[in-house]
């Protein structure tokens, strides 16, 4: 599901501009809940879209810290960011960054069924090289793989100043 946002000017609601950033991105950054504090780490991410409903995959070690607090709280956040560039202005004000982004929130789910794991490793790959690998059920039970429901996302472009998308 899309949400809204403030700057709507600079809102991505296009599904195709949208694949585009996804497919631009190669790095997000998951924000998890630790008991009262947030923790946040930068992970590499596949990706599927059907309609709008946005589906992550990830894969880690096999144990660590980020599976400890998904397991106690799925509760995610996510942001990840594309073409990055700054830019100056004639005042401290007009200085800023153009980017495309897009970020949310959802569930993590720890994936342990193999067959899963190796459809979800295809995926993974896919989006990071945009090509097919296969893998065995050894090379998959080395990895552990998080499937993320996003139930909300958005968006953006900060274009060039002067400059129309």
């Amino acid at each position: 599901m899309m949400r809204g946002m403030t700057k709507r000017e600079r809102q991505v609601t296009d599904q195709e501009e949208i694949l585009k950033i996804l497919d631009k991105c190669k790095i997000l950054h998951l924000g998890l809940v630790d008991g009262d504090e947030p923790y946040v780490v930068p992970m590499n991410y596949g990706y599927t879209m059907e309609g709008d409903k946005l589906t992550l995959y990830m894969h880690c070690a096999t144990k660590g810290y980020k599976l400890d607090l998904m397991r106690v709280n799925p509760k995610v956040f996510f942001e990840m960011e594309c073409d990055v560039q700054g830019f100056e202005g004639n005042v401290a004000c007009q200085y800023g960054t153009v980017y495309q982004s897009i970020m949310g929130r959802g569930r993590a789910e720890i994936v342990e069924d193999v067959e899963r794991k190796k459809e979800m490793l295809t995926l993974f790959m896919k989006s990071q090289t945009g090509r097919d690998f296969t893998f065995t059920d050894i090379m998959v039970s080395a990895v552990t793989l998080v499937k993320i429901d996003v139930s909300e996302y958005t968006a953006k472009r900060r274009p060039m100043p002067g400059t129309y998308v």
